[in-house]
């Protein structure tokens, strides 16, 4: 078993009044259409974690993590998780992670480039991990660069300096986390 970990974009965060729309931490966890060079080289049984977006005067924290059940394409996930697919809320947000249409082409609310990279290997998880309570937010805000740099045993003042935008985990560094998760979940 191995583990990646990676930091989502400027603003990306739950504990804000961020929307967690990729990946979705939901009875069945799926991460659909970022870090596809993530999502291409995990296996199932593997871990994927995902660190908060910067937001200026906070502390970036792990949000969640989930075991890696079975990789799909986005017209499958399409089929299988119509909750999922992108769509437009009355309040001119866009959910969801399914970037393609009914027929496979780009559906239009997704405005990223690369998209035949972005299609394949859609993650359905299992056994997801994430805080979702204030309490949880701070624990993890207040405790996750150290964790950081124990568990890659590198120092550093921010999540940045230890993992970059991500990082590949062994075994060992991916059960040290997760017992870490379920410490703070407790």
């Amino acid at each position: 078993m191995k583990g990646y970990i990676y930091t989502m974009y400027a603003g990306a965060d739950p504990s804000h009044g961020w929307t967690m729309n990729d990946p979705i931490f939901g009875k069945v966890p799926t991460l659909g259409a970022c870090v596809p060079n993530i999502r291409r080289v995990v296996e199932e049984g593997d871990y994927i974690f995902v660190i908060s977006g910067r937001i200026p005067g906070q502390r970036q924290f792990v949000v969640g993590g989930m075991q890696v059940k079975e990789k799909i394409d986005a017209l499958a996930a399409y089929r299988r998780f119509p909750e999922h697919r992108l769509k437009r809320e009355a309040d001119g947000t866009v959910k969801g992670n399914i970037i393609v249409n009914h027929n496979g082409t780009h559906n239009a609310l997704d405005e990223h480039s690369n998209f035949e990279k972005r299609i394949e290997n859609y993650i359905v998880g299992c056994n997801p991990t994430v805080f979702e309570k204030p309490e949880e937010f701070n624990l993890a805000r207040t405790q996750t660069v150290g964790k950081l740099e124990e568990i890659f045993r590198r120092p550093g003042d921010r999540v940045f300096d230890i993992i970059g935008r991500y990082r590949r985990m062994n075994d060992e560094q991916v059960k040290e986390l997760l017992s870490w998760m379920r410490s703070i979940k407790q």
